[in-house]
Parts: structure tokens; sequence; C-alpha cells
């Protein structure tokens, strides 16, 4: 090729090679532009839905607050006509009648739900096991029986009658009152070493979204890698998305012994 053509074909890819740059700049600018504006709405969709949930629980519990006074009486009614104790049912449902949205479930874990959620944990790995909202203590039962020594279980539990409970059954086991949403703050100090697993029953789905996700990362913070989180829902979908990042789930066959039937999902991070 003649060298004065050679010249214009290479001045010519050029000026498509600085074109070329031109529109791929803009078209940078203009996907950083659309990031920008999707994470907006993202972030007012989300604060849109957080504050309808925070509606809906106030309306459910204003409502539930004129029939808690009739079903407490009911029960006490029951009570001293059958001469019965104050079973753990008993416990369950008067603590679910003063909070409805913080306790997990209106009866104690039956006892296949207790085994299925007690079976993801490995007795022979080391370190503590978190249970977070023992309650009474079923899931504690069957952490026992799984072969956790209950020296290593600390049981964080929000309810201080459960938790005078717990400390008379399990007198070996460090019982923790508090918030177990806020489970950094509330185990700092007394966690020596990472856990080897935590086991939940929280109403998870009774939280928006982010709390949940952030009690799953701060749990994650806790224990040694590839430690079970280990969540039980009577929900037909997980409490907590699939799609996380680095995270592997996993899910039980769902427990139809349990009243009502039950799912547990396990979630682990490398």
């Amino acid at each position: 090729m003649p060298l004065p053509a050679l010249q214009l074909l290479e001045q010519k890819l050029e000026r498509q090679k600085r074109l070329f740059e031109l529109r791929k700049g803009a078209l940078e600018r203009r996907i950083e532009r659309h990031i920008q504006l999707l994470e907006q709405r993202k972030g007012v969709l989300e604060k849109k839905l957080e504050q309808q949930f925070e509606n809906h629980k106030k309306k459910f519990e204003q409502k539930f607050d004129t029939q808690k006074k009739k079903i407490e009486t009911r029960i006490r009614h029951f009570e001293q006509k059958n001469g019965i104790r104050l079973d753990d049912e008993v416990r369950f449902i008067r603590s679910w009648i003063g909070k409805p949205l913080t306790t997990g479930a209106v009866t104690p874990s039956g006892r296949a739900l207790a085994r299925t959620m007690a079976a993801y944990i490995d007795p022979n790995r080391p370190g503590p096991v978190i249970e977070l909202g023992p309650g009474t203590g079923p899931v504690t039962e069957a952490l026992l029986a799984q072969g956790i020594d209950a020296s290593r279980l600390m049981l964080v539990e929000f309810d201080p009658t459960f938790c005078r409970l717990l400390r008379a059954r399990y007198p070996t086991a460090t019982v923790v009152q508090g918030d177990a949403y806020a489970l950094k703050r509330l185990l700092s100090g007394v966690l020596q070493r990472p856990a080897a697993g935590v086991v939940s029953g929280l109403p998870l789905f009774a939280k928006p979204f982010r709390m949940r996700l952030r009690l799953l990362f701060e749990a994650f913070a806790l224990m040694a890698p590839g430690a079970p989180f280990v969540q039980f829902t009577y929900n037909a979908v997980a409490p907590i998305p699939k799609w996380l990042d680095r995270v592997t789930v996993e899910a039980s066959e769902r427990v139809w012994m349990n009243i009502p039937p039950a799912r547990v999902w396990v979630y682990r991070r490398d």
C-alpha cells in the first residue's frame, strides 16, 4: 500500500478510535447516572416498604390490645377451673399475648422441629453454640440430645421470665438477656471464641429486611468459617434471600409433625 494511502488509513483509524473513546465515556456516564437513579429509587422504595410495615404493625398491635385482656382472663379461668399448673404452653401463650410480634411462635417448638434444627449443629466442632430466642428451651433440649454440653450453650433471650426459667433449668449454660437483633453489641465481651453455630427461634418475618440481613451477618462475624446459622419459619419462602454473595443456603423438608408445619433454613459463609 502506498505511503500516503497508509497514512490516510492511520488517520481514519485514529479518528474512529477517538470517536469510540468519546462514545464510550458518554455511555459510561449515562450508565453511572442510571445506577445512581436506581439506587435513589431503591432507597425510596425500601423506606416506603418499611414505613408501610410499621403502619401495619401498629394497627395490628392496636387491634390485638383490645383482645389480649379477654384471652388472658380466659386462661386464668381455665387454670382455676381445671386446677392445672402454669406449664410451658401457657407460658408461651401468655408471652405471645403480651408481645405477639416478638415471640416467634404461639406454642413451644415441637420435638420434631427442635430435632431438625439441632441436627445441623456438629457437636465435634469446637466453640460455643448460640441459641437466639430459646423461650422455655425445647430446642435447647434437642441441642443437649445432639451431644452439645450445656456449658457450651449461650442462650440469648429477651423475655425476663423465660431467662429466669432457663437459668433454673440449665445452670451451667450462659443466659444473656437482651435483644438478639443487636447481637454484636450484646455478646461483645461475653463470647470468648468463635461460635460453632447459631440456632434461631426468632420471628424474622416480623422484622424489616435490613434487620434480618444485619442479624445474619452479625452472626457470621461471631462464628467460625462454615459454621451454620439455623433458622426455622412457618412461611413458604426463605426468611433471608438465597442469592447473598459467598453464602450457601440449604433447606430441610417441611416438618409436618410440627404445629403449624415449619421448615428449617441453614446459612453458611466460607
